[in-house]
C-alpha cells in the first residue's frame, strides 16, 4: 500500500495545455500588423513631423514668412537662409515651414468633414433604404458628373475671400459622395449579420442597433478611403492655389509659392524657388498616401 501511494506521489502531472486567449478583434490585429509595417513607421513619423511643424512652425522657422526684402530677391542659399530667397525676397526656408500648417490643415480638416458627412449620409442610406437610398443615390449621381478640379475653378473665383476654410468647404461639398456610397456598401452589408438580427429580435432600437453594432463593424472601409483620400486633397488645394483660385495672401501655401516660381521661368535662373516647396509638397502627399496604403493593407481581410 505504501509504495503504491509512494508511486502515485512520484508520478509527475500531466502537462496542462494553456487556455486559449481572448480573441483579438480586426481592429487588435490591424494596429499588431502596422506596428511591424516598416511603411507605416515611416510615413507616421513623418506625418507626426509634418503635424507638429504645423502647431508649432517657430520651433524650427524664427523668421517672418511675410517679411520679404526686394534687394535679396533670387538670392542663392547663405548661412541662416538655407533655402535662398524668392522673387519677392521672402525666406524660402521659412515659407515652406509655414506652408505645411497651411496644407496640413486643409487636409485634414476636409478629410474628417468629408468622412463625417459621407458616413452620416451613406449609413442612414443603407440602413433604412426606401427613398432615402434613392435620393442619396440620385444625388450622388449628380455630384460625381462635376469634375472636382472643374468645380473648384468655377466654385471659388465666384468666392470674393478665398481663406483656408473656404477651400475646406469647397472639399467637403464635393468630396462627400465617394465616402457615402462606400459607407451605403458597408452598411447594408454589416446590416445582414446574424448579431444585427439578433439585437432587433432581442428589441433594440434603430439608433441603437445602427450606432453600437453596425457603424462600428462598417467604419473599416471608410477609414481606409478617408485616409488615402488626405494626401489628394492636399494635392488638389495646391492646384487650386498653382491656378489663382486657391488660397490668397497674406495664407502662405506651397502651391503658390510654386505657381510664383514659375511665372516668367524664373526657376531657370534660381531653381531652389521651385524646388524646396516642390518637394515639400510632395513627400507630404506621398506620406499619406503611404499611410492609407499601409491601414488598407491592414484592415482588408483578403489580405491576411
Amino acid at each position: 500500500m505504501a509504495s503504491f501511494e509512494g508511486e502515485l506521489l512520484e508520478t509527475p502531472l500531466a502537462p496542462q495545455e494553456p487556455a486559449p486567449g481572448k480573441a483579438r478583434s480586426l481592429w487588435s490585429d490591424a494596429w499588431h500588423d502596422l506596428r511591424r509595417n516598416p511603411v507605416f513607421i515611416v510615413s507616421g513619423l513623418l506625418i507626426l513631423f509634418l503635424v507638429v511643424v504645423s502647431v508649432w512652425p517657430s520651433l524650427i522657422a524664427t523668421r517672418n514668412p511675410l517679411s520679404c526684402q526686394l534687394n535679396k530677391s533670387l538670392d542663392p542659399a547663405s548661412p541662416g537662409h538655407w533655402f535662398g530667397y524668392d522673387t519677392q525676397g521672402c525666406d524660402v526656408y521659412t515659407r515652406v515651414v509655414y506652408g505645411a500648417r497651411t496644407s496640413v490643415t486643409v487636409g485634414i480638416c476636409s478629410t474628417l468633414g468629408v468622412a463625417l458627412a459621407g458616413s452620416a449620409l451613406g449609413g442612414l442610406a443603407g440602413f433604412f433604404g426606401g427613398w432615402w437610398d434613392s435620393l442619396l443615390s440620385r444625388l450622388t449621381d449628380i455630384f460625381f458628373g462635376i469634375p472636382i478640379m472643374l468645380g473648384g475653378l468655377v466654385f471659388l473665383s465666384m468666392t470674393g475671400s478665398r481663406s483656408v476654410w473656404t477651400v475646406v468647404a469647397f472639399i467637403v461639398l464635393l468630396g462627400w459622395p465617394q465616402i457615402a456610397r462606400i459607407a451605403r456598401g458597408s452598411v447594408i452589408s454589416a446590416k445582414q449579420n446574424d448579431y444585427v438580427q439578433a439585437a432587433r429580435a432581442l428589441g433594440a432600437g434603430n439608433a441603437r442597433m445602427l450606432v453600437r453594432h453596425i457603424m462600428p463593424n462598417a467604419v473599416a472601409p471608410v477609414i481606409v478611403t478617408a485616409t488615402i483620400a488626405l494626401g489628394t486633397y492636399i494635392a488638389l488645394e495646391a492646384t487650386l492655389s498653382y491656378l489663382g483660385v486657391g488660397l490668397q495672401p497674406p495664407t502662405v501655401s506651397w502651391g503658390a509659392d510654386i505657381s510664383d516660381a514659375s511665372q516668367g521661368m524664373q526657376f531657370r535662373n534660381a531653381p531652389h524657388i521651385l524646388l524646396y516647396p516642390a518637394a515639400a509638397l510632395s513627400l507630404t502627399v506621398l506620406a499619406f498616401i503611404m499611410l492609407g496604403d499601409a491601414v488598407r493593407d491592414a484592415l482588408d481581410p483578403k489580405l491576411r
